[in-house]
């Protein structure tokens, strides 16, 4: 089966690719046809992250695990594109270059039959140009009940001596 999957930058502007790739190709293989998309040359890291319908982070699949001793990373090159996107589970988030933070939301938007005479991955369309340098992230907390700038106006209660060190 194929999938044709829609690639969103998180940006103000829509700036948009639509990829069809072969269900049984690995999420690295999904990351190499992202990178090519967009015009990107591939040598930075990247993870996929799993994600509810609210696109409300999960699970990481890293392109290389950068841990000392190893650890329980999923890696792109060993979990299939079917394994991860399905109709009920459709949504991806994708980072791009840790330091830049290029971000993206990955959507499963058709599942169709192969055409023989097609090569896959192929980039069905293209919108909006990439800009120079990624856009700026607002990282906000949602409200919260807890007001944290009155939590420790009176400093006796806390049973510290005052000449502890």
């Amino acid at each position: 089966m194929i999938y044709k999957i829609r690639i969103i930058l998180d940006a103000e502007e829509d700036i948009f690719r639509d990829i069809e790739i072969e269900n049984s190709n690995s999420m690295e293989d999904l990351h190499n046809a992202i990178t090519q998309a967009f015009g990107f040359l591939g040598n930075e890291m990247a993870s996929f992250y799993t994600c509810d319908e609210e696109w409300r982070q999960d699970e990481e699949i890293a392109l290389f695990d950068m841990s000392e001793n190893g650890s329980d990373v999923r890696l792109m090159n060993e979990i299939l594109l079917q394994d991860i996107l399905s109709e009920h589970s459709p949504k991806l988030i994708y980072v791009y270059d840790f330091l830049s933070m290029w971000t993206f939301f990955v959507e499963l938007a058709d599942i169709v039959e192969k055409e023989e005479i097609k090569t896959y991955p192929n980039t069905l369309f293209s919108f909006g140009e990439l800009p120079d340098s990624p856009p700026e992230k607002k990282f906000e907390a949602d409200e919260n009940e807890f007001d944290f700038d009155n939590t420790l106006d009176n400093y006796e209660d806390l049973d510290f001596d005052e000449n502890w060190n």
